[in-house]
């Protein structure tokens, strides 16, 4: 397949969505972008025990990076509360933005597995929305440096974002174009170790279903996936929008909430895991706690829900 002619099509379908464009909340129809013959992530049988939980770091942002918390730490209160994973983002780690020296990520990994728990996957914050190439060209290196880094923590996905730059002037179109790019190249590295490239929904420059799934199968790569936000579709039913990106989610971030006509509602975990599983989705369901409370009190009652929806 012709990645290049991908991307055309996808750009082209965007000048062609004008309406939706102006409106901000769609750059690319399914019908525009659909090529028929992937999906990367096509599973021919439904889930069933397939599913394992993870904690995403996030919950414990505040004391991670404040110190009072360290990701041994983190990595304790999984195997105590029977979590089966932890998705580690990058800016926990010793010195971040640069990648840690090995002993300091081979002494995690080797904690980790003691205790029995996988490395359900890393991220990154990066930004591809800026408009300055040599700016942005820092970012991919960032990417690229990470990639090596999930490689040797043995993460089998990183997350990274779209971007949330205004760009005043500057077209949809034009942004996205140089997006792709960008994210080829990341997509390309992280095929070299074996790494997937997990793009997000953050409610930024991507705020649909409809633009994610653009984006993923502009590029048209078995190593490039979705890591599904439950929280961040805020423009349409977020459960639509689940079910819509699913087919190419290679991981998640499962919130206490979702957004509903504007307004945070209590996510219905068994609407969502009925969604996952008539996906044939496998893999980790990271949770991820935001607010006020206490963290492990709030990881601990996001978990219970999520595993009552598992049986």
């Amino acid at each position: 397949m012709d990645n290049h002619l991908d991307r055309r099509k996808f750009l082209a379908s965007v000048m062609g969505t004008s309406a939706l464009t102006m409106a901000g909340m769609a750059f690319a129809t399914p019908s525009a972008v659909a090529t028929g013959d992937l999906p990367p992530f096509q599973r021919s049988f439904p889930a069933v025990n397939g599913l394992k939980t993870s904690l995403n770091a996030f919950c414990f942002n505040a004391s991670l990076l404040a110190g009072t918390m360290t990701i041994h730490d983190a990595l304790d209160f999984c195997a105590v509360a029977g979590f089966e994973g932890i998705d580690i983002t990058g800016y926990y780690f010793k010195g971040y933005p640069q990648p840690p020296a090995d002993e300091y990520l081979f002494d995690i990994k080797r904690k980790a597995f003691g205790l029995g728990i996988g490395i359900s996957g890393t991220g990154v914050r990066n930004d591809f929305t800026i408009s300055d190439p040599a700016k942005r060209e820092q970012e991919v290196k960032l990417v690229k440096s990470w990639i090596e880094v999930a490689a040797k923590l043995g993460a089998p996905v990183i997350r990274i974002f779209a971007g949330n730059q205004k760009n005043e002037g500057i077209s949809k179109e034009r942004v996205t174009e140089w997006m792709l790019k960008d994210i080829q190249t990341c997509v390309d590295y992280g095929k070299q170790y074996g790494v997937v490239i997990g793009l997000q929904n953050h409610n930024d420059f991507i705020q649909t279903a409809d633009q994610a799934v653009g984006m993923i199968e502009a590029i048209h790569s078995v190593w490039l996936g979705l890591i599904l936000d439950t929280g961040s579709f805020r423009v349409l039913d977020p459960y639509e929008e689940i079910a819509r990106a699913v087919k190419h989610t290679v991981n998640w971030q499962i919130k206490e909430k979702v957004f509903i006509n504007g307004v945070e509602t209590d996510t219905d975990m068994r609407k969502l895991m009925e969604i996952i599983r008539s996906s044939g989705y496998k893999g980790y369901l990271p949770i991820e706690t935001l607010g006020d409370g206490d963290p492990k009190t709030k990881a601990l009652a996001l978990l219970a829900k999520l595993q009552k929806s598992m049986t």
